[in-house]
């Protein structure tokens, strides 16, 4: 039995949850369209450019979530899911993680995008654990701000090492899969590395250290 670790945005889903939440935000006019739209552009991009402020984007992103009641928070994360997630979830990326379940294998979710948001996501693939993002709660209302190490690039490192803590599976035998080259620093660290649909970046040093890429939400490149 080994870990199987997967990251969310792009690599089991055909799209970015994070982002279109924003979009979702957005487009009911829970935050100011233009100005929203604006600044998750921007930062989507600086993101993608592994140039991301992970904090000021937290600041940012995490707003709504204090900003408005819990149980509508919680209704529109049902419809959000329902209507713009569930399209983009793949059959290839479920037999993905059926195969890793077969083996016996321990699944995790480890992404950058905040608890809130993926939880309902990743119980669609009935993957028992999440290592997210985790937003500030008191009383019961989200405060805006980050609990913790932000689950991004070498945080993502320290949080699946504390999680790790106590449990039989090791990170130096487990199998990550990712599309991104944030993703680096924890693909760097796992006896196999998988990359996923890769960002040019991630493709490039696939290429170079022999890593195995597989191809879930779009055609292989020719030969």
């Amino acid at each position: 039995m080994a870990l199987a670790l997967f990251d969310l945005d792009n690599t089991l889903l055909a799209g970015d949850s994070d982002y279109l939440w924003g979009v979702f935000l957005s487009e009911k006019g829970v935050v100011d369209r233009a100005t929203y739209e604006n600044e998750n552009e921007r930062f989507y991009r600086e993101y993608k450019e592994g140039r991301l402020d992970i904090f000021e984007f937290l600041a940012f992103s995490l707003r709504p979530l204090a900003e408005n009641d819990p149980d509508r928070l919680h209704a529109w994360r049902e419809e959000f899911v329902s209507e713009v997630i569930d399209p983009l979830i793949t059959e290839d990326a479920r037999l993905l993680v059926e195969m890793h379940r077969k083996r016996g294998d321990t699944l995790v979710v480890i992404t950058a995008t905040n608890a809130f948001v993926t939880a309902p996501i990743v119980a669609r693939f009935d993957i028992p654990h999440l290592i997210a993002t985790e937003p500030e709660r008191i009383d019961g209302r989200f405060t805006g701000r980050v609990a913790g190490v932000p689950c991004f690039r070498e945080g993502k490192v320290k949080r699946v090492r504390s999680w790790l803590e106590g449990r039989d599976e090791r990170l130096e035998d487990a199998w990550f899969y990712s599309d991104s080259h944030n993703d680096l620093p924890l693909l760097e660290r796992v006896s196999h590395p998988m990359a996923v649909d890769p960002d040019p970046t991630l493709e490039t040093v696939a290429a170079e250290r022999g890593w195995p890429v597989l191809y879930l939400h779009k055609e292989a490149p020719p030969l």
